[in-house]
């Protein structure tokens, strides 16, 4: 009998561990110049490319965090500089220490929404580095104070996380992100 009331704690601390990991949501953690520990939600992601330098071709009469187009799998694919976009320090004043850009490329609508992938639009993002996916409760993302988000930062900002003993991530809103692109 007392095994009997283990094995119902046991599969009642199961179906617990099993609804809080329904909970979680994996994000792309990356890093911007300088220091900065980012977020953003995998959904938004389509993957992560590196360019070679020289690739991406110029387009005058953009903003300065717009670097230009690339050639992504025969698309023209619009790359922009997040780091200067969000207010932080430009790729071209960063140390160059890889021949590369690495760049995450987001797109419009999450994968619930059931956008034809004919529809949806691209974006890539050249980042510092990028580091690996790490699983959060999107309930644990909080608002950031008022003084702590900045003019440049503040709409594009979902929040950030503090996960027990680690550093603060900041977490990015992907569809905000495409959202800035000039329109033609």
């Amino acid at each position: 009998m007392v095994q009997h009331g283990f094995s119902q704690t046991q599969s009642t601390t199961s179906s617990l561990e099993t609804e809080k990991h329904h909970q979680l949501e994996q994000f792309l953690r990356f890093r911007l110049v300088p220091d900065t520990s980012l977020l953003l939600p995998v959904s938004q992601l389509t993957e992560v490319i590196t360019i070679p330098l020289g690739q991406i071709v110029p387009i005058p009469q953009m903003p300065s965090w717009v670097m230009g187009v690339y050639n992504w799998r025969g698309e023209i694919l619009w790359i922009i500089d997040l780091g200067e976009l969000l207010g932080l320090t430009p790729w071209y004043q960063q140390p160059q220490v890889t021949p590369i850009y690495r760049t995450i490329v987001l797109h419009s609508g999450t994968t619930s929404q059931r956008v034809p992938k004919a529809h949806r639009q691209h974006l890539g993002a050249v980042v510092s580095g990028v580091d690996d996916i790490a699983w959060c409760n999107p309930n644990d993302i909080q608002s950031p104070p008022q003084s702590a988000a900045t003019s440049r930062l503040a709409p594009f900002l979902r929040g950030y996380w503090l996960p027990p003993r680690q550093e603060m991530f900041i977490v990015l809103d992907g569809e905000a992100i495409l959202s800035a692109m000039p329109k033609p």
